[in-house]
């Protein structure tokens, strides 16, 4: 009998990593926008569309060399260096330094060593303003020290990180140009399943390349982005565009040269291109890169609402009394959520967000996901056969509607608190911060930081409270070195935090 196949979800930036020591290669773990792109500027690559079509745009079905001229100038290879530095002290006790007075690690690059190994990635992006905005894919400059464009033609710059957002593993970087070629916008939701798609990128350390296929399916959910945020947004667009590593965050365009999504993983067995990739909607780009340049972070909206995964087997669906029916059944209602505001209750079946019609989860979390908490919709469910339709006002994940700041710590994913006045005195210490709980991913959880270390000092700066901390972790970039104890634990450990400077 044939050994079954498993064929992984990979997120498609390329890399290696260079050390004195080892090196290794891995595969990179109807609205109004405030900074919409002024139709009325053409940029200089579209004019092929214009030269003897009388300002009709379009290419004949068989025929995209007009879209691959536009795409290929706003088409950027990005290149990033990371340079993480390993600790080995752990807080364990070694039973050996009791037999021998020493500690084994010490003959093995223990014993608080420090190691530095530079990791160089790639991938790809897409210049969305003529001065210097590019939108690429969060795993591309997730933790890197330095990131550097290289355009078309192979002039390079540096970039700085504007902002990211691994919820929807998207991010935005800058470098300092003016007057560049961009892509401009399309629609994802005119997005037909069989048109033909392109997909413009640096794959496999090539130079631009362009590959052609179809939309093979819409609405797409891959449970990638889990590993990045708690919440994740994905809606994928699927087709059979060849795409591999290096690819991430370039473009995948229509035969009209327009940008309807952010190319981001493949499906695959051996790491490389098999057959269907998938894209980030540029409905989804849009909200995302413009919260970013607006406010800094996401403003994301939440229905409040729990519902079954997509792909819930008959005999769970069973088990939870979910119907058959077209839409998406409510599990739950989160109290003082949008849909309990909208009346929606447990086992009603959402079929339509603002009379846009839903079939599935992945539908439904696309459609939120270009929506701000605050604003108005109409909410349609089915509750015992009956149809109702409801006003909706969506609210952000506190369930109000308040613009969301972000804070630097909330980059390190990680809740901090400061240690109580008896902590504090039972380890013999002024104040500090108590590292509470970790998530996986985050950049506390890259330093090998573990849950229950007090930070003590930051950057040799005293620490006595969060607030410390926070205004410590501002005003640094790059690595940040750690000092603190660990209650229980003789002497002071020290551990490297890697910040996502991207300049």
């Amino acid at each position: 009998m044939r050994a079954k196949q498993v064929v992984a979800v990979i997120l498609i930036s390329a890399s290696t990593a260079l050390a004195t020591m080892w090196g290794y290669d891995h595969y990179h773990n109807g609205k109004t926008y405030i900074y919409a792109q002024d139709s009325s500027k053409v940029p200089s690559n579209y004019a092929k569309f214009f030269e003897g079509k009388e300002g009709k745009t379009g290419a004949p079905p068989a025929d995209f060399s007009d879209a691959a001229s536009a795409a290929i100038p706003a088409t950027v290879h990005i290149k990033t260096k990371t340079v993480r530095t390993v600790s080995n002290n752990l807080p364990k006790h070694n039973p050996f330094s009791d037999l021998f007075g020493i500690d084994p690690d010490d003959f093995f690059g223990g014993g608080g060593g420090m190691r530095s190994m530079p990791e160089m990635a790639s991938g790809s992006g897409v210049i969305i303003s003529n001065d210097g905005y590019i939108v690429t894919n969060n795993h591309v400059v997730d933790g890197a020290d330095e990131v550097t464009v290289t355009l078309s033609n192979r002039k390079s710059f540096k970039a700085k990180v504007v902002g990211a957002d691994p919820s929807s593993d998207l991010a935005v970087v800058k470098i300092d140009a003016q007057n560049l070629p961009f892509l401009l916008y399309g629609n994802s939701d005119d997005v037909k399943i069989g048109q033909w798609v392109l997909a413009v990128g640096y794959p496999l350390t090539l130079e631009t390349t362009v590959t052609a296929g179809i939309v093979s399916a819409k609405g797409r959910t891959l449970d990638i982005n889990k590993r990045q945020s708690q919440t994740p947004v994905e809606s994928f667009i699927q087709t059979d565009a060849a795409v591999n590593p290096g690819n991430s965050g370039g473009p995948l365009i229509n035969t009209e040269g327009q940008l309807i999504g952010i190319n981001s993983a493949i499906a695959s067995p051996t790491g490389s291109y098999a057959g269907y990739s998938f894209t980030i909607p540029v409905n989804i780009v849009k909200k995302v890169v413009n919260d970013i340049m607006k406010f800094g972070t996401p403003q994301r909206a939440f229905l409040g609402i729990t519902y079954p995964r997509d792909d819930m087997s008959e005999d769970q669906k069973k088990e939870a009394g979910i119907k058959d029916g077209d839409g998406v059944y409510v599990m739950d209602v989160t109290a003082d959520g949008a849909a309990a505001h909208a009346g929606l209750k447990k086992g009603d079946v959402i079929t339509k967000l603002n009379g846009t019609t839903i079939t599935t989860g992945a539908e439904m979390v696309g459609l939120v996901a270009t929506y701000s908490p605050g604003d108005k919709i109409t909410i349609t469910y089915k509750r015992d056969g009956k149809e109702t339709t409801s006003p909706l006002t969506f609210r952000n994940n506190s369930g109000t509607t308040s613009v969301v700041r972000s804070s630097v710590l909330d980059k390190l994913g990680a809740k901090l608190e400061t240690i109580s006045k008896k902590d504090a005195a039972n380890l013999d210490v002024k104040g500090g911060v108590i590292v509470k709980n970790i998530i996986d991913n985050g950049l506390m959880d890259k330093s090998r930081v573990q849950e229950g270390f007090v930070i003590l000092k930051a950057n040799g700066e005293e620490v006595k409270t969060v607030e410390d901390f926070q205004k410590i972790i501002e005003k640094a970039t790059g690595t940040v070195k750690l000092e603190g104890v660990f209650p229980g634990y003789d002497g002071v450990y020290t551990y490297p935090l890697r910040l996502s400077s991207g300049s």
